[in-house]
């Protein structure tokens, strides 16, 4: 390979090496957004109150959901699905409040959100839009939760962050190599020090 050749690929990974580290900023970001959807409930405030009742919502409307999806094998499936069932999502979580003394109004809906670099288990989703069921409890104003709903990372066990093979195994199926590395920790650290390593050599 012409040396100038070599110094251009070294040129491009460092350059994308600093774009990620120093800036913040993910080139792969919109491919890896293109291919997900997100699971978002936003808490009416911080109190442990309204933190406690969120959980509650999002274990209810998880229950309904996960036979729902369970047969989806695409992400235009899984929107699909969820828009059917807006209406009833919200009587599930208006349900819910309601059995605990809360009268919240409840909105949900599938919309893009703009999400800071969020880390869910081994993986690290880079900060950007992503489309995402999006639930507002009351306000709005509290700290909110958020998986992966397509591929199904959210309902595979009682303990949402424990990410399972399973559920890995189905994000990689949806993700090329280069965008999987770019969210699972350990493939992001060996994709730098290679980067590095071509720099040194």
């Amino acid at each position: 390979m012409k040396k100038s050749v070599v110094y251009l690929v070294i040129g491009l990974g460092m350059g994308l090496y600093i774009w990620i580290t120093v800036l913040g900023n993910d080139p792969l970001q919109p491919m890896i957004a293109s291919k997900i959807l997100r699971f978002h409930v936003l808490a009416n405030s911080d109190t442990a109150f309204d933190q406690d009742i969120k959980l509650k919502v999002r274990d209810a409307v998880g229950m309904y959901l996960s036979p729902l999806l369970e047969q989806s094998d695409s992400l235009e499936e899984t929107k699909e699905i969820v828009n059917k069932q807006i209406t009833s999502i919200i009587r599930v979580a208006e349900n819910t409040l309601a059995d605990y003394g809360y009268d919240y109004r409840v909105s949900a809906k599938i919309t893009e959100a703009e999400f800071p670099k969020k880390i869910y288990g081994e993986f690290v989703f880079p900060k950007g839009n992503y489309e995402a069921l999006q639930i507002v409890i009351g306000e709005g104003q509290g700290q909110n939760w958020w998986c992966v709903l397509y591929p199904n990372m959210c309902f595979r066990g009682s303990v949402y962050e424990v990410i399972g093979d399973e559920a890995k195994e189905a994000l990689r199926e949806v993700l090329s190599p280069w965008e999987y590395a770019d969210v699972f920790q350990s493939g992001k650290v060996e994709l730098r020090f290679k980067i590095l390593e071509y720099f040194r050599d």
